[in-house]
């Protein structure tokens, strides 16, 4: 509200000019007779003024003019008195009670599954959040845009209605006071006023002429002023429309992109603006563009710029009304009562109806205010919501009929408002007694439906228009609002409309029924697959509907049976054909049938049979109101049962046939078919009620007849009758699957009980028991599961309400997600043959459960479980198991199986005919034990033992099974035998037990019999388990001698292959070289330990040729990515330099912005396998077509082994060994001292500064003139100290040395490779240095050792990158390293300053540590002589370096130290702390404005050893790869304790580090003060300035909210920094510096180097050097990118409480974040792996038309 008040108080200044400019128009209008004529006139002459320039205007100036001439006034004349103090006493009255938001697209919705009365009703964010729901089972979704926020909405909740700021009676908003400031006069204003406005905009928004006004318009005289407008269609993508115009107005690409978004927001736009025949030419233009790229030309009309004008303002009242309505339920009111009066006399409908009609001609901008003007009124309001609803049923068919043949999305379309009425239950109920929507609605459908009807008036959906059907099934979805929730009260009215609406319902389905018959092909393939997409489509569309007529019908007796027999009657209309025709007769053992000769593999035959399912649906019904003995009743004649059951069992037959490959002449589309007729998106209203329908038949016909009748259509009456002997396998085979089939139907037709209505179960069991089975297969995530199984009309699938009583959850790890583990309880409930299992589930099942049955030593037999008992109206259909033809069949099968020439059966075969046995013996057990014997009729066992026939050779059932027992190749089917024989024993004993007494003791002897054999076989199981793992073992054992035996005789290559990494590497150097002892273990100075050198042998991973490494050999090389990074940085969002032409990398900010990454996957080849490979890849990559995934130009290609991204290679250099003679090293101890070497280097590089300036003189100020003479600083003195002949390398690795470096300059700098640039070795000496320090962060953020837990392949990275470093020295111009090494130097020998050296708290003292060790050696080299130091000279050099450097580092943390940290207390008087005190006393004489000076001692020595750690580290690393020498134990060992110690002793340093500084005092001293005295010093200190304080703060991802709602909060309030509008955007938070972004739209895009790249890509850019990692929030994806066109998809750090992510909100449960998967992010960035990541999603999924990455 506050730009409310804003403009108001802009309005009071303005008036204050002019005084009484609004009230006098107010008060002129009050003298007017008729409001409307006046108020016309008044826009007559103003409202083409304001609205003047349509094609550029001046937004801000029109909205005020508007505001002050045209919208005050009317507020004065409404309310009689200034509107600001009015409409603030109407704010101040208080809230009402409905939200009423309406949604935009792309908004978060919320839904309670606990509360909502329907999926449909939906919360906004801020609702949500403070409504009871928060703490619910909620599910949050995307809005398509133009929903409604349904708080303070009754009838949406079942509780919690009201949010905290919409509950009534808060803020006194009781009813009464609500009304209390509008008083009578301002009602009486409204009433003239609101009929006016609306007819105005009315008026102008269907005005339908382009050149003129309306008559009361037109006062002025007819300017020649016209637009050429275009108009938004569904047709034409963006570029299309860019094309046209660009063709057609000649105009610029970025003029074309605005118009075109404008277009596709707005809906239309003017392009052109002139006299009529100007803008009709470009008109014409613009359409005949069109035309060329796709059919339909684009819509464009010329508009009159006046008419243009009233037509805008008409939209801009419409928002004044909006806003003007939200004050008052009075205001809503008098309103609707305007909209809705209907002209006297004249025939046109009201207002608002003539709106709606006019919907679909309307462009989007005016279609968005007029909805919005309906939801701030009419559904604001209960009362005019119904009569609203009742207009809009009214010309329900009108309006559908036109969004139909529309182009525009259904989110903008009028008819999109269905739903907030029909899922209202009040109104819906009114709705079809009055109006009869449920009629409305059908016939609809029909009407538009009628071009897919063919000759026999049934659908046929071939060359459908996807688009054109996607519009019908809003009609459908329609009828499901109408009926989602079922009436508790039913009135007469309501019955006799409902049964009218059903019956039209049925009208429908018998179009349906029977629809797109097929016949089976032979002979020829057929040749184009028909469409089958759109009759499956609305198949599964009508699947709720169906089932919600059905639970609407059962809500009362006589309801449903009025209802069975109007369906009863449909389905005999369409079974005419059945009745009539020929028949044919069957007979099998005595039985006959004569049924209608109808063959499946040759007649027509359909799989959408609504109408006989529908009728399935209902009979369940009946049959669970226990009312189907009244069926007579209705349905007078006999049912007919043979008729209904015909066509479901055609279908089964159907399947059957397909799986038996009878039909596949006829194409993929009848495999879908069958595929979605089972599958769970369908089964309900198909396959089951197929099912339920012969169930039905089996329970009313004769058990005889209805197998015969099974036997006829499956076409196997002669399989069983005569014995077909063919050698044709083809048949054979076709004739057992058809068998195995029709076996499996008979099971599921007794077996399958589990429906509520057939067998005595209730809708939970029916859930678990789906839910076991699937679980049966293997464990399943959550969402897994609730994919399986069929969702009702709510969505909901009642998984959760039954899980946990049979499964357990099992959390997931970092990866992967949490499943469902079965209970073991459970699994007694497993039924093989469950009707949902697919052909893979059921194998895959029956494999799981014998191989866990087997685990636990127990017989293999899975017998079926105990079947609940049927309902009463389906009792009979156990009759079926017991039938003569049932024991023929089984009898057949086994014989068959028993004769040795036979091949007409299968082992799947006998299975199922064992699982008939089963149940058919269960069955009579279970009734014995219910009931006495002699009221048992079920006979199952005395059929079942009788013989087949009267022959001498005759045998029953048992002794066929205990034959099938010897048969070999059943061996698996013996513990079913065995356990079926047990059961007739069991059932025998029960028909027996008429004379108790014998039949108990018999009873036990036998039941004892049976455990004794019973124990036998466990025993026997047990044996040959046991033999069986002895058997094993003898062959592991085999196994690993020959292992051993092999790696004896390749010895070598084992050794040579592992490399070991750190930890391992110390041990066996240990073994191999016991005289190491600890003292040695010192990395610097005289007392260097030996270097430990191996032969290292390596294999080439492109030739596996082994070569040794070698100084003089032909290089080997190591595959590595060299990449920026801002991984350390201490500044994040500080920029990055993009292009490094002029930057000077010799020093490293503080603050390590941004360095240079070089990382290895670790495998070797040969410096000539990699070019061969390198020029392959190139050649292979300009053959294909497709994206390619790496950057051939910028040299990267993929690890031929492990397929890391690769940019470069490191040459492989051996270490070379330096030995130090302990008595030199005592003797040069005693004359180098630190004074005497700063001397001679001095010396040495003044001698080098004489040499190079030809004579002059250059003053070196001298430091040190205490008592030396100028004769030791002689220039050759440095060589005295020793030296060795410089290191000869062979050229093959010099190529390398200066490839790998002209990469790392390259692309450190972002700069085209140059190899004779000065920079390439300072980019060297950096890349060293960062790589070390990003590998020491890394693992100290891990809190690993520092040595023991190095992965090989950053071991083997580091250890070439530091030999690489060394030799990179050599290929350079020497004169180049020494005058880098000068200006190194200069940071801590002040003698050398010049005016570019920098301060030293402005650079990272790590990186002039690495850069001055490896270019020191260049100081030994003379024009005549190639000359290095030798190993002692190196020792001093490095040490001297070390110390001095390390002195100047502990200066800088001292300076930085931050006093406001609470460290815990040391002991305060301890050596060091004394120290550090004493120590700052003297710094803090050379400065001032220090930090510390008020620190204590002990707090400064906590201070500094903290800081310096990581440096000491760094160092530890370089050293130890730069000179091989072998670390302290306690640095493989991650203790914090040890590892200070251990690091100093590494590096030569004592513990306390201020005797540093005392051992070297007098000649530090006056470096010291040089340092402090620096003028730059105090600039860096001050207060304000961003120090850089040690120990560097760890970088680490942002911390996000632990719900994800908060984010997506967040993301609701995120408004584009560049473009007003509301229109959808993507926001977009980067987890680095937790920016949000606006993604993927043009408004942020940016232009760099000519190439438009968008928001999230520049960001990368500035943020992470070109490497990121954003969150996408609206679809909780997270994104890598890297450079501007790479990128991929990784799995989010949210999940579910079923540990699953949800990308997308698709199953929209509450998210929480998993601190696991964000940490693993976490290392992904800081272990370097972006890039990597990328590397590998791309290569796995390679797609031709990849997402442009480059706009994200």
């Amino acid at each position: 509200m506050a730009d409310e008040e804003a403009e108001g108080a802009e309005r009071m200044e303005v008036s204050s000019e002019l005084p009484p400019a609004p009230q006098r128009q107010a008060s002129w209008w009050d003298q007017q007779i008729d409001f409307y004529t006046a108020f016309l006139h008044h826009l007559a002459q103003l409202v083409p003024e304001i609205y003047f320039a349509e094609m550029d205007p001046d937004l801000e100036k029109q909205e005020e003019s508007v505001q002050l001439s045209i919208f005050t006034p009317l507020e004065w004349y409404l309310f009689g008195e200034d509107p600001d103090i009015s409409l603030e006493k109407l704010k101040q009255s208080g809230a009402f009670q409905l939200c009423g938001k309406v949604f935009k697209s792309g908004e978060t919705t919320y839904s309670c599954r606990d509360c909502a009365i329907d999926p449909t009703c939906v919360l906004c964010m801020d609702c949500f959040q403070n409504s009871v729901h928060k703490n619910h089972r909620y599910k949050m979704h995307t809005s398509t845009g133009g929903g409604f926020c349904d708080c303070g909405d009754t009838e949406a909740w079942k509780t919690g209605p009201f949010c905290i700021n919409h509950e009534p009676g808060r803020a006194g908003t009781t009813k009464e006071n609500s009304h209390c400031p509008l008083n009578e006069e301002v009602i009486a204003q409204a009433r003239k006023i609101f009929p006016s406005v609306i007819r105005y905009i009315v008026e102008m928004t269907i005005w339908e002429e382009e050149k003129q006004l309306p008559q009361e318009l037109q006062i002025r005289e007819k300017n020649e002023r016209y637009y050429c407008v275009l108009f938004n269609d569904e047709h034409h993508s963006y570029d299309h429309v860019i094309y046209s115009l660009q063709r057609a107005l000649d105009c610029e690409l970025a003029e074309a992109q605005l118009h075109t978004t404008a277009i596709d927001k707005e809906g239309r736009r003017a392009v052109r603006a002139g006299t009529y025949a100007a803008c009709q030419e470009a008109k014409e233009d613009i359409k005949s563009h069109s035309e060329n790229v796709s059919q339909h030309p684009l819509h464009v009309e010329v508009l009159h710029s006046e008419v243009m004008a009233h037509q805008k303002f008409a939209l801009r009242l419409g928002s004044w009304m909006n806003k003007i309505m939200s004050y008052s339920s009075d205001f809503r009111q008098i309103f609707c009562q305007a909209c809705l009066e209907e002209e006297p006399g004249s025939e046109n409908p009201c207002l608002i109806s003539r709106l709606m009609l006019w919907d679909a001609k309307l462009y989007k901008g005016a279609r968005k205010i007029l909805h919005e003007l309906i939801f701030s009124s009419f559904f604001m309001e209960m009362e005019y919501k119904k009569l609203f609803a009742m207009e809009f049923v009214k010309y329900y068919k009108q309006l559908q009929k036109e969004y139909i043949s529309d182009d525009h999305d259904r989110s903008i379309s009028i008819t999109a408002l269905s739903v907030q009425m029909f899922t209202v239950p009040t109104l819906a109920r009114h709705l079809i007694e009055e109006r009869n929507v449920i009629s409305v609605i059908t016939e609809t459908l029909l009407e538009v439906l009628p071009e897919y009807l063919d000759r026999n008036n049934k659908f046929n959906f071939q060359g459908y228009s996807q688009d054109k059907l996607g519009r019908v099934y809003a009609v459908i979805c329609d009828l499901k609002y109408i009926l989602i929730s079922k009436p508790t009260v039913w009135t007469e009215r309501l019955r006799i409309q409902f049964l009218e609406g059903f019956r039209s319902f049925l009208k429908i389905l018998t179009c349906m029924q029977g629809m797109e018959e097929i016949r089976r092909q032979v002979g020829q393939h057929i040749e184009v697959d028909p469409d089958w997409e759109a009759a499956i489509a609305i198949q599964m569309q009508l699947k709720n509907i169906l089932l919600m007529f059905q639970e609407w019908c059962a809500c009362e007796e006589e309801l449903l049976l009025v209802a069975y027999k109007e369906c009863h009657k449909a389905v005999m209309r369409c079974s005419t054909s059945f009745t009539t025709g020929s028949k044919t007769v069957v007979q099998l053992c005595g039985h006959t049938l004569e049924t209608k000769s109808y063959r499946v593999s040759e007649d027509l035959v359909s799989i959408h049979l609504p109408l006989s399912r529908t009728l399935a649906g209902l009979h369940v019904r009946l049959s669970r109101l226990g009312a189907v003995s009244r069926l007579h009743e209705f349905v007078p004649f006999d049912l007919q049962v043979e008729v209904l059951v015909e066509y479901p069992l055609r279908c089964l037959v159907l399947v059957a046939q397909v799986v038996a490959e009878m039909w596949r002449r006829n194409g993929l589309s009848l495999i879908s078919q069958v595929f979605y007729y089972q599958d769970v998106k369908c089964r309900e209203e198909m396959y089951d009620k197929d099912i339920i329908m012969l169930q039905i038949g089996a329970s009313l016909m004769d058990p005889n007849k209805f197998l015969l009748l099974i036997l006829q259509r499956y076409e196997l009456a002669d399989a069983f009758t005569k014995t077909i002997s063919t050698k044709d396998q083809d048949l054979i085979k076709q004739y057992n699957t058809l068998i195995e089939e029709m076996l499996q139907v008979l099971i599921y037709v007794v077996g399958e009980r589990y429906v509520p209505g057939v067998g005595n179960v209730t809708k939970e069991e029916v859930t678990m028991r789906e839910i076991i089975h699937l679980l049966c297969i293997e464990p399943m995530p959550h969402s897994a599961i609730a994919k399986n199984l069929p969702e009702n009309e709510n969505n909901e699938t009642g998984l959760e309400n039954v899980i946990n009583k049979v499964a357990t959850f099992k959390k997931p790890g970092v990866s992967g997600h949490g499943v469902y583990e079965l209970k073991d309880e459970s699994l007694k409930d497993f039924n093989m043959y469950f009707y949902h299992y697919s052909k893979t589930q059921h194998s895959k099942a029956e494999h799981m459960q014998k191989k866990r049955r087997k685990q636990e030593n127990k017989d293999e037999a899975l017998p079926p479980p105990p079947p609940p008992e049927f309902c009463p109206a389906f009792s009979k259909v156990v009759n079926l198991l017991s039938c003569d033809i049932m024991m023929y069949i089984l009898r057949t099968i086994f014989e068959r199986a028993v004769d040795t020439d036979s091949n007409l059966w299968t082992e799947g075969m006998l299975q199922m005919a064992f699982h008939i046995l089963a149940l058919g013996l269960l069955e009579e057990k279970q009734q014995l034990q219910k009931a006495p014997e002699e009221e048992v009729t079920f006979d199952f066992y005395h059929k079942a033992s009788r013989l087949g026939s009267s022959a001498m050779n005759a045998q029953n059932i048992q002794m066929l099974l205990e034959k099938l027992k010897g048969i070999p190749q059943l061996e698996g089917q013996k513990d079913m035998i065995t356990w079926i024989l047990q059961m007739f024993d069991t059932v025998k004993r029960l028909r027996e037990k008429s004379c108790l007494i014998v039949a108990s003791t018999s009873g036990l002897d036998s039941i004892k019999n049976d455990e004794i054999t019973h124990d036998k076989e466990k025993a026997e199981r047990k044996r040959k388990a046991e033999a069986a793992r002895l058997h094993r073992q003898k062959i592991m054992a085999q196994m690993s001698a020959l292992q051993k035996n092999f790696i004896e005789t390749h010895k070598l290559m084992y050794d040579t292959t592992s490399e070991m990494p750190g930890k391992e590497d110390s041990v066996m150097e240990e073994e191999s070289a016991p005289a190491v002892s600890d003292y040695c273990k010192i990395a610097l100075g005289p007392k260097r330990g030996p270097t430990l050198t191996e032969k290292e042998v390596l294999t080439c991973i492109l030739c596996q040729e082994e070569q040794e490494v070698k100084i003089e050999n032909n290089a080997m090389v190591l595959a590595a990515c060299v990449q920026k990074s801002t991984a350390l940085t201490q500044h994040r969002g500080k920029s990055v330099e993009l292009s490094g032409e002029t930057l000077d990398p010799l020093f490293m900010d503080p603050d390590l912005a941004c360095g240079t990454y070089t990382g290895s996957c670790g495998h070797v080849m040969h410096a000539v396998c990699w070019q061969k490979y390198f020029e392959a890849v190139q050649l292979s990559s300009q053959q294909r077509v497709h994206v390619d995934l790496f950057d051939l130009e910028s040299g990267e290609y993929l690890c031929p082994l492990c397929k890391s991204l690769c940019n470069t290679v490191i040459p492989i250099i051996p270490l070379q060994p330096q030995k130090i003679n302990s008595e030199n090293a005592e003797a040069l101890a005693q004359l180098l001292t630190l004074a005497r070497w700063i001397q001679t280097v001095l010396a040495r590089i003044e001698g080098y500064n004489m040499k190079h300036t030809k004579g002059e003189n250059p003053v070196i100020p001298m430091l040190f003139d205490q008592g030396m003479g100028d004769s030791t600083l002689e220039f050759h003195s440095i060589l005295s100290f020793g030296v060795q002949s410089l290191t000869k390398y062979s050229n093959s690795i010099k190529e390398m040395v200066i490839l790998f470096a002209t990469t790392v300059y390259r692309i450190g700098l972002k700069v085209p490779p140059d190899e004779m640039d000065p920079r390439v070795p300072m980019m060297t000496w950096s890349t060293c240095a960062f790589t070390v320090q990003a590998i020491e962060n890394l693992l100290g953020d891990e809190g690993k050792p520092l040595f023991g837990a190095l992965q090989n392949r950053q071991h083997n990275g580091l250890k070439a990158l530091m030999q690489f470093a060394v030799a990179q020295r050599v290929t350079c111009s020497q004169v180049l390293i020494q005058k880098h090494l000068v200006r190194l130097l200069s940071v801590v020998l002040p003698n050398l300053r010049s005016e570019d050296t920098p301060c030293l708290l402005s650079i990272d003292l790590f990186h002039v540590l690495v850069g001055a060790v490896l270019a020191f050696p260049s100081l030994y080299w003379d024009d005549t002589v190639d000359l290095q130091p030798s190993s002692i000279s190196s020792a001093y050099n490095q040490l001297y370096l070390f110390h001095l450097i390390t002195m100047a580092h502990i200066l800088q943390i001292l300076l930085t130290v931050d006093t406001g940290l609470p460290l815990c207390q040391g002991e305060g008087d301890s050596e060091e702390a004394r120290c550090a005190s004493s120590f700052f006393v003297e710094i803090s004489q050379y400065i001032s404005g220090c930090a510390g000076h008020s620190a204590p001692g002990w707090y400064l020595w906590a201070a500094l050893k903290n800081g310096i750690t990581p440096y000491l580290r760094c160092a530890a690393l370089f050293f130890h790869y730069v000179l091989g020498v072998t670390p302290p134990e306690e640095l493989f060992t991650s203790s914090a304790e040890g590892e200070y110690s251990a690091l100093c002793s590494y590096l030569s340093l004592p513990t306390n580090l201020f005797l540093l500084f005392q051992e070297y005092w007098d000649t530090v001293r006056p470096l010291l003060q040089r340092w402090c005295t620096d003028p730059a010093l105090p600039n860096c200190l001050k207060p304000q300035s961003a120090v850089v304080r040690y120990p560097r703060k760890r970088n680490s991802l942002i911390e996000l909210p632990d719900d994800y709602s908060c984010l997506l909060n967040q993301a609701s309030h995120f408004r584009c920094p560049r473009s007003a509008d509301d229109e959808r955007k993507h926001p977009v938070l980067c987890l680095f510096c937790g920016a949000i972004l606006c993604s993927q739209n043009i408004c942020c895009q940016e232009i760099v180097n000519g190439e438009e790249i968008g928001a999230c890509i520049f960001h990368a850019l500035h943020c992470g050097a070109g490497v990121c990692i954003f969150l996408k929030i609206r679809e909780c994806k997270v994104v890598l990118v890297e450079g501007k066109a790479r990128g991929c998809a990784y799995p989010a750090p949210y999940l579910d409480e079923y540990g699953e992510t949800d990308p997308g909100l698709k199953r929209g449960n509450p998210l929480h974040l998993s601190r696991e998967r964000y940490r693993k992010l976490h290392l992904v960035w800081q272990q370097h792996c972006i890039i990597e990541e990328i590397a590998r999603s791309q290569e796995t999924n390679q797609i031709l038309f990849a997402f442009n990455w480059q706009l994200l």
